[in-house]
This record gives structure tokens, sequence and C-alpha cells, in this order.
């Protein structure tokens, strides 16, 4: 009997059974088959992460099957639907949801994210750390992780259409006891390039949301990537989060981007927490003398648009970059990190928590 194409048919046993269907998902833009992932994905689900029609997908699949060759996708058919998604699931509880954003690449989103977390640990808080820069992850190397996620069956869902148990992802641990999930936790080799277009990213960040055995947490901290595209849209259009850390650096360029994600909050409806403004300067430790290298602070400018508090401003250190490379970021001995966890738990007190999300199309 050969395996009935519909819907809810699963992506690998239908690739296993029919090989070319490889080829005509790979036509679509869906990889899902090689993808660890999507692989207990069904059809209905990988069209859905690529943000696809489902109908022309299993058309082309019932054609490939009957004339033995993938059959011409028009443009239309291929071109991802420009809608905002919908609510996340929420599988645990999470108390507290922060992302921590920067319009600009290389201003330390993930050691900020990474100290937040360490410093949030150490006043007792269950802290989780959500590696939204898919294509970019630094999170597992700050820590020391390598392993690859575990997959366990999900014990609270029914089976999928082919009798499967619905799969999990368990988050690694560090030594602190942060949870933490990146797409560098997907494979064994940290170097492996996630060639992913943006529906795929938001289809991933979803998943790690939703598809993830999470604890229940105090903060669940979302590192986004740089710009004000798929990522950073999709967690703030889509989960219920108290508001935003940005994090700048002091230098002109540098602050005309971070703007630009503040405007993209506030367009958004959504609060900032703070700002944290990284290599602000450098202590020389021979003379205790303070040198402003990128020049002098903006960070009071960023603040003021931001309509928000500045958190930190964090000093160039060469300790902390050196226990970074080494994944033993948690030994930090510096104060700075329970004095951002303080920041950021007074800033979230003041204010209420969003309660909804808006669709920006």
């Amino acid at each position: 009997m050969p395996l009935e194409i519909t819907p809810k048919t699963n992506i690998r046993e239908l690739v296993g059974a029919l090989p070319i269907a490889e080829d005509v998902l790979t036509q679509f833009g869906l990889h899902c088959a090689g993808c660890g992932v999507n692989k207990y994905e069904t059809i209905e689900q990988g069209a859905a992460a690529h943000g696809l029609r489902v109908e022309p997908i299993v058309a082309a699949l019932v054609q490939a099957r009957l004339a033995g060759r993938v059959p011409t996708i028009s443009n239309e058919d291929r071109k991802p639907l420009r809608k905002a998604p919908g609510p996340f699931d929420e599988r645990a509880r999470f108390k507290h949801v922060v992302p921590v954003m920067s319009g600009k690449g290389g201003v330390g989103k993930s050691l900020v994210t990474a100290l937040l977390a360490v410093g949030l640990r150490r006043r007792h808080f269950r802290v989780g750390i959500l590696d939204g820069d898919i294509t970019g992850p630094s999170i597992p190397k700050l820590f020391g992780l390598h392993t690859p996620l575990a997959i366990a069956p999900d014990p609270n869902a029914p089976p999928n259409p082919q009798g499967q148990p619905r799969a999990l992802m368990i988050p690694e641990v560090t030594r602190s006891a942060i949870e933490v999930v990146s797409t560098n936790l997907l494979t064994d080799k940290e170097d492996t390039a996630m060639v992913w277009r943006g529906p795929i990213v938001s289809g991933v960040i979803r998943q790690f949301y939703e598809q993830v055995q999470w604890s229940d947490l105090d903060y669940l901290l979302i590192d986004l990537p740089p710009g004000t595209s798929d990522a950073p849209l999709t967690v703030l259009q889509s989960m219920r989060i108290d508001g935003v850390v940005l994090v700048t650096m002091p230098q002109a360029l540098a602050t005309m981007i971070v703007r630009k994600a503040a405007n993209l909050v506030h367009q958004l409806d959504k609060s900032i927490l703070g700002v944290v403004e990284n290599m602000s300067y450098f202590v020389a430790p021979d003379t205790g003398k303070r040198y402003d290298v990128f020049g002098p602070s903006f960070a009071d400018r960023v603040a003021e648009l931001a309509q928000a508090p500045v958190l930190a401003r964090l000093p160039i250190d060469p300790e902390k970059a050196k226990l970074a490379d080494e994944g033993r970021i948690e030994e930090t001995g510096d104060p700075i990190c329970e004095l951002l966890a303080d920041a950021l738990v007074a800033s979230i007190e003041s204010r209420p928590r969003e309660k909804e999300t808006i669709s920006l199309l």
C-alpha cells in the first residue's frame, strides 16, 4: 500500500517511502526531511513553519508520485504568506519573559543576556535562556555547553496521525542550573551553519518556546539577533513579554541603529525595561585610570528616547572575555551580575506587565 499523501503525513516517513518527495519539498523551500528540529513534523506543520499554503505542496507531491518527476511549481505557491504569527502556547509557566535586543550587531547582547541570567540565579530565581539568534548562536559557548539537546516523548499530547508520540526537546542545564535551548545544541558540531530563511527562523523560535520541556521559570531571557526583522518581530508580536532590554555601546553609529530598535518596540506598543551600555569604558589595571575607548557615553541619550532607565554601563573587561571564551562565564566574580539583575527586577516591578500582543502586517 503506498503511503497516503495528506497534510497530516509525516515528512520523514514520506521521503523514506517516496525519495522524490524531498526534491518537491526543496522546490518549496522546505528542507524538513533533513532538519533535526523538524524531523517529527507533518507536511502541514512544515508548511506552517515556513509560512506556506499546504494545498499546493500536497498537490505537487501527489503529481510527482504519479508522473515520477518534480512538477513545475509556480512562484505564487512558493511565496510565504505575509501574516503575523499567532500567540505562542505556554507549556510551562514563565513568570517573566524578557527579550534582550539591539538593532546593532557586535554590541554584546549575548554577554549581557548571560550576565543577567547569572545574576538572577545568584538571587535564587529559576532562569532559562532561549537563544533566539538562530543563525549566529553564542549562548552555549558562553556557558560551555556542547551536548546536543535530548528528545523525549510528550506525555501530555496525543500521538501524531502516524501513532507516534509527539516529541519534546529537553533543555541543556548549565552548572548553576540555568536552562538553555539553542540551535548550536541541535548538533554535535558547533560550527555547523544554519542556512535558513526568515520563515524558518520564526518557526524555530516558536518550537523553542512551545516544544521544549521547560521547567516553570521565574525568568525566561531571549537573546535576539541584531536587526528589526523576523526573529525580533516574532518574539514581540507573539509572546506576552514584560518588556525589552536594549543593549548599546558608546558609538554614534551604534546609537543610531539601537534607536531604530527602540522605535520598533514602541511601534508595537511594548515596554523597554532598560538600557545597558556595553564596552562603555576601560580601567587600566596598573594605574586605575579610566579611558573612554570608543568615545563618550550615549547611554543617557538612548535611555531618554527609550523612556527607560540605564540599567548599567559595562566596562571592557579582559577577564570576562577570557571566561566567556572558555565557557566559564558563570565563574565571574564581578558584582555587576547582581547589580544588573537587581536593576532589571526593580524595573519590572515598577511597571505593569504587557497583557496582549498585536499584529503588524
